[in-house]
């Protein structure tokens, strides 16, 4: 560790929803307050009042993120800020965001360049564009399938290749600090005619990538049995995809069945209300699969596709089941199964909440990220000497 307490800068394109955003935010308020200097630029978002409620700066740079000519006054713009704030460290979490950053970082004196810190969250498309994410003299690599894609696609030193998973903050996440006039509105709003019914939830963008539609093709195959499936997620991100899903729901006549029920700021609560919780991450595989974790924290089992992070995350016979992707038969076969012996669910829910515990927290992530701050800034140093 180092003596001083670092100024670090998270760069990317929104605090919404989404891996990325959580984590980011999850860090960032776990650096303020650990009396680091706790900067995060975006161009805005839902998670920004929480952010600035818990003591980090926020710097709201609209377009930030976005593909077009507006972006490129940023570039001198963040020279400049990085100089005034004296940052320490530049993370950066996505592509067009750190191309912005990475300009911005080289127009400096060498002497007086952060240390440069970037986050491979996803499986992103291999060309000269996404190289971007190898540029840092640190590379965070968000699971072993993301070091491997890193390491056999760019062939970068694996030396400079960090693994650090995402974590979930078990305070939060914790059926024992969630109170039950939290749960109860929930249940009212969703479940007011569907009292009693085991209850299958899946979280996540209402995109062809979370694999809504494939979810719904496996509860058509067992539609008699007797359940309520909660699609948690904002239904107007994506109004065609939101389209295809209701007429999928209406042509499998499960209407009564599968409730989509839009964003919910509430993730702990609506949790309490699953037996089952299901990631179903289709054409591509999630990177790491927040969703996961968090159900695990509330003592959910899962049910997840077994492909990416999920297959580090999710434990078969121990913390709930693994199917192949783009397979509502085998999905429908653990969703069965799962409803046929609700005892053995909840306690697969139990054993989840511990192997959490033991490898996904908030503090586990936060801890390895700032020793990764300070090996940096400690290099960095000594190089200047």
């Amino acid at each position: 560790m180092v003596g001083q307490k670092l100024t670090i800068v998270q760069l990317l394109p929104e605090l919404d929803e989404g891996g990325v955003e959580g984590e980011t935010l999850d860090l960032a308020i776990y650096l303020s307050r650990n009396g680091y200097r706790s900067i995060v630029i975006s161009g805005g978002g839902r998670l920004v009042p929480q952010l600035e409620e818990a003591g980090c700066i926020h710097v709201h740079w609209p377009h930030i993120g976005e593909k077009s000519l507006r972006c490129l006054p940023y570039i001198s713009k963040l020279r400049k800020f990085l100089l005034a704030e004296q940052v320490d460290v530049l993370h950066m979490r996505s592509r067009l965001p750190a191309w912005i950053g990475y300009l911005a970082w080289k127009l400096l004196p060498e002497s007086q360049r952060p240390s440069l810190i970037t986050t491979f969250h996803g499986f992103h498309s291999v060309n000269s564009y996404s190289s971007i994410m190898t540029k840092g003299e640190r590379v965070v690599a968000v699971s072993e399938i993301i070091k491997r894609h890193i390491i056999d696609e760019y062939k970068i030193d694996e030396e400079k290749i960090r693994l650090i998973y995402g974590g979930v903050d078990t305070q939060e996440f914790s059926p024992e600090t969630v109170i039950s006039d939290r749960v109860l509105q929930l249940r009212q709003k969703w479940l007011a005619a569907h009292e009693d019914k085991p209850v299958i939830m899946l979280p996540g963008r209402f995109t062809q990538l979370k694999g809504q539609d494939i979810l719904i093709e496996s509860l058509a195959l067992i539609k008699k049995c007797d359940f309520v499936c909660l699609l948690i997620g904002d239904t107007e991100e994506k109004p065609a995809f939101t389209l295809k899903l209701r007429n999928q729901i209406e042509f499998h006549g499960l209407d009564e069945k599968v409730l989509l029920v839009g964003h919910c700021s509430d993730m702990p609560a609506a949790l309490l209300l699953a037996d089952i919780v299901i990631s179903a991450s289709s054409t591509k595989p999630e990177a790491f699969g927040k969703v996961a974790i968090e159900a695990m924290a509330m003592g959910k089992p899962m049910i997840a596709t077994a492909h990416g992070g999920s297959l580090e995350t999710v434990v078969p016979g121990r913390t709930g089941w693994l199917v192949p992707p783009l397979d509502p038969k085998s999905m429908s076969i653990a969703i069965f199964e799962a409803l046929s012996d609700l005892e053995n669910t909840e306690k697969l829910g139990q054993q989840g909440r511990e192997w959490v515990s033991e490898h996904f927290t908030t503090k586990i992530m936060c801890e390895k990220m700032i020793a990764l701050y300070c090996e940096a800034y400690k290099d960095k140093k000594s190089l200047r000497v």
